[in-house]
């Protein structure tokens, strides 16, 4: 069985690091926002090439709370709209919902699956106040047109990272999180860089914008017992900023084995029916995931069910389509809609072999 994705195999090359990274945290005795995660943020920022870090406790949490600090700031305020890819994760668009703004769903381009600039550009109108653009799949979205496009406008732009830890721009050589006004991060273990639970970050150069996440984070307290704003409990678990500690010097030679796998399957996969993602070759896909399009979705997952290849879809149901959105306003959007309904992922990791590659090509073409 060709395992979709081997969480213990990846983790268990650490092993020795976490144990003695482990004892250390066991003999400072600091468990909340301490030692390993004040170094995870530094390091991270330093990775991403911005001022600051801020850990949070998930993914959702990051990027809901930059929507959050900007209200509070007065960059934003209740029920301005936030232009949002409609080709996305549902949490993209519950961290709009969650900080009482209006989400306006915008279809993506179907070569990268990323959020289309001339789509953006059409449905900006006087109430749109911010862009939250997804870098899906591990792709980076098209930055400098979209940013060119947001300082036309005036607007805000935020990155959705979650799946693009280590994603360079070549153009302007800055990695993802440092390509907008904030960028959200999350470390679920599943990710790029992944912990062995749940965490979240925002990466910035905004001061202001950072203290007030740092506020937020942490039931609005400066210090202790002084709360100067309202707030919620989210803060990166220090056990979790340990183990991203470890991983964190890993990561760029991991996304370069994602990429060689891609490499081998963008040309050693040859069947007309099945669509290839598009790839520049450059470090602006990490590959999170490596998705491919069928028109008969179904058979291919049958065959892979048969001959013992794992497989995920990413992702079944579109979140316009989804009952809990089932109050935002209706529109069409039948390219996200044909996106949903086709596309399958493939095994790629860090821990895959040369081997495993060969045989899920192979089997590909057979298809």
């Amino acid at each position: 069985m060709i395992k979709f994705l081997d969480l213990h195999k990846i983790n268990s090359r650490f092993e020795a690091e976490f144990q003695e990274s482990f004892q250390r945290f066991l003999e400072a005795g600091q468990y909340i926002l301490g030692r390993e995660v004040t170094q995870f943020e530094t390091d991270f920022a330093k990775y991403c090439g911005t001022s600051y870090c801020i850990g949070t406790g998930n993914g959702l949490d990051a990027l809901t709370l930059i929507f959050k600090a900007y209200l509070h700031l007065g960059k934003l305020h209740p029920g301005d709209e936030v232009l949002v890819p409609a080709n996305t994760y549902i949490a993209s668009i519950l961290s709009i919902l969650n900080a009482g703004l209006i989400p306006v769903l915008v279809e993506p381009d179907l070569d990268t699956y990323t959020v289309s600039p001339d789509e953006i550009e059409k449905h900006i109108t006087t109430n749109t106040k911010a862009l939250l653009v997804v870098h899906l799949y591990g792709q980076l979205a098209h930055m400098g047109e979209i940013n060119t496009i947001a300082e036309q406008h005036g607007l805000v732009v935020i990155e959705d990272a979650a799946q693009a830890h280590g994603a360079m721009d070549t153009s302007s050589m800055k990695r993802a999180g440092n390509l907008s006004h904030a960028a959200g991060f999350s470390f679920y273990p599943s990710k790029n860089l992944g912990a062995l639970g749940d965490g979240g970050a925002v990466t910035t150069n905004d001061p202001q914008l950072a203290a007030t996440l740092k506020l937020l984070r942490n039931y609005g307290s400066s210090s202790k017992n002084v709360n100067d704003i309202l707030g919620v409990n989210s803060r990166l678990d220090e056990l979790q900023a340990l183990f991203l500690n470890v991983k964190l010097p890993y990561l760029d030679g991991d996304n370069a084995w994602r990429q060689t796998i891609a490499n081998r399957y963008l040309s050693e996969i040859k069947n007309k029916k099945i669509t290839l993602p598009f790839y520049s070759g450059v470090n602006d896909h990490v590959f999170h995931v490596f998705v491919v399009r069928v028109e008969n979705r179904k058979a291919l997952e049958r065959y892979l069910k048969t001959n013992a290849v794992a497989y995920l879809i990413h992702y079944p149901v579109a979140p316009h389509q989804q009952a809990a959105l089932s109050g935002l306003k209706r529109q069409s959007l039948p390219l996200t809609e044909h996106i949903h309904n086709s596309v399958l992922s493939i095994p790629i990791s860090p821990v895959m072999t040369a081997e495993e590659v060969t045989t899920v090509v192979d089997l590909l073409n057979a298809y």
